[in-house]
């Protein structure tokens, strides 16, 4: 949690930038996993953090814009609470330190909705994402769960989206520790991807390191060494010399921001040639993506000329015929790279997409293209200093589009179709790094997980030892 002054100042701006109405932020709820009281592992709602900072559930901010007001809806406990939890802070206490100075029974919530529905203000709130927060807004503004994001506020969406954009210096020290421990988990798997040892094994050790020094892993780790399965989450079977494991990991802070790389590592600790040839093409793309990002860019352009640099490496290996330029223009490149250079990172490793992706990576001047593959670009606006965004090309051999393109003649001019069925079984290759937009560029969040390949190499030989 940040200072009191960091969440008055957000309510304040938000204020200024709505103008009139009442903002509703609910937070999470308990949510239970096999029966009530027992509960899956708590995650705020990252809005609720944004602007309230609190990390308890059953609380509910509002935002009364018209009268410059911050209040805060939650229960205190009672004595059963008091011996299962231990003593508690009052939810008056628990608002001072977030500087908000009036607090009422969750009770009195529907009462001040009514109050303002009744006298014809505006009530702006986002689509919600929980089922539990779904039934509750829906009671409270007669709105059926249905019609909830039909009914959300786009003018409120637009605002806070502005306002998360751009990353301040004290959530970009978070998102700092938080690379800090993806470091730590990255390194380990290096170490460890040896022949024999389970998948499951190693995912279990990375979640606990990401449990040890924040709040758990910002996502559910990809670890696997099928991984033309672009989010494999099996963690099935044991590792073989000669193979590839993908890892695509992150961790989470204390303060819940979070960190995502992806490394791929040859088990056993030596590439061969034919890896190490389409290791390096997706090496060159990642660091083309880092020298092209920079503030009044787009995004998209520069996912763009990355996948001219995968399309180009992959012409020179005979994998694509013709003219680069042509066969990217066409999508030919998204046989093997099938989707988005990145996205938006922050307080959610996909930052604010509750809200709805086209609202976060896309605005009035730059709109999403409808060709698979760049379709799937989560980010294509202009970038701008304070940006957290994730650089994260890759190359896959996926059969069954492999299949489905030379069956229906997609884009054969440019593919080689025989050659890249003689790769089936390869996997696949991502590298992805951390990135902040700076005022002239960019730089790499944390330190550089090693991706040199003969780097990689050299820390998966040390873990024999």
């Amino acid at each position: 949690m940040f200072s009191k002054e960091i969440y008055i100042q957000r309510r304040a701006i938000l204020r200024q930038k709505m103008g009139s109405g009442l903002i509703l932020i609910p937070g999470n709820q308990e949510s239970p996993m096999n029966y009530t009281e027992n509960t899956y592992h708590f995650r705020q709602d990252s809005t609720f953090l944004y602007f309230f900072g609190l990390d308890l559930p059953g609380m509910f901010g509002v935002i009364d814009v018209d009268n410059n007001l911050d209040l805060l809806y939650a229960n205190d406990v009672d004595i059963e609470d008091i011996i299962w939890m231990g003593p508690q802070k009052s939810v008056a206490e628990q608002a001072f330190t977030v500087g908000v100075d009036v607090t009422a029974p969750l009770e009195k919530l529907n009462q001040t909705i009514e109050r303002a529905i009744n006298g014809g203000r505006k009530v702006h709130f986002i689509p919600p994402y929980r089922a539990a927060n779904m039934i509750q807004l829906s009671s409270l503004l007669g709105i059926k769960t249905c019609k909830l994001k039909q009914y959300s506020s786009l003018a409120l969406i637009q605002s806070i989206v502005s306002m998360r954009s751009i990353k301040d210096a004290a959530e970009i020290a978070e998102i700092e520790l938080a690379c800090a421990t993806g470091y730590e988990m990255h390194v380990t798997a290096m170490k460890m991807a040896q022949p024999g040892i389970m998948e499951q094994q190693i995912a279990g050790i990375l979640e606990g390191m990401a449990l040890s020094k924040g709040t758990g892993t910002s996502f559910p780790i990809i670890l696997t060494q099928n991984g033309e399965t672009l989010h494999n989450h099996n963690h099935s079977f044991p590792l073989e010399a000669g193979r590839l494991m993908i890892v695509d990991a992150g961790a989470e802070s204390n303060g819940h921001y979070a960190s995502d790389f992806t490394r791929t590592i040859p088990v056993g600790g030596k590439f061969s040639q034919k890896q190490k040839d389409i290791y390096n093409i997706v090496l060159a793309a990642n660091n083309t993506g880092l020298s092209l990002t920079k503030p009044g860019v787009t995004y998209q352009s520069v996912h763009l000329k990355v996948a001219r640099v995968i399309a180009a490496g992959l012409k020179d290996l005979g994998f694509i015929n013709g003219d680069v330029d042509e066969a990217v223009a066409s999508g030919a490149h998204a046989l093997f790279f099938p989707h988005g250079l990145g996205h938006m990172m922050g307080l959610d490793v996909h930052d604010m997409e509750d809200y709805g992706q086209i609202h976060v990576g896309y605005d009035s001047q730059v709109r999403p293209i409808d060709q698979f593959g760049t379709a799937y670009l989560r980010l294509g606006r202009k970038l701008e200093p304070g940006f957290v965004i994730t650089n994260e090309p890759g190359i896959y051999f996926i059969p069954a589009l492999i299949e489905k393109w030379e069956k229906e003649g997609i884009n054969k001019e440019f593919i080689n179709f025989e050659k890249a069925k003689s790769y089936i079984g390869f996997g696949g290759i991502r590298l992805e790094d951390d990135v902040l937009v700076t005022e002239t560029g960019a730089r790499l969040l944390g330190k550089r997980i090693p991706i040199d390949p003969e780097d990689v190499e050299t820390v998966v030989a040390s873990g024999r030892n």
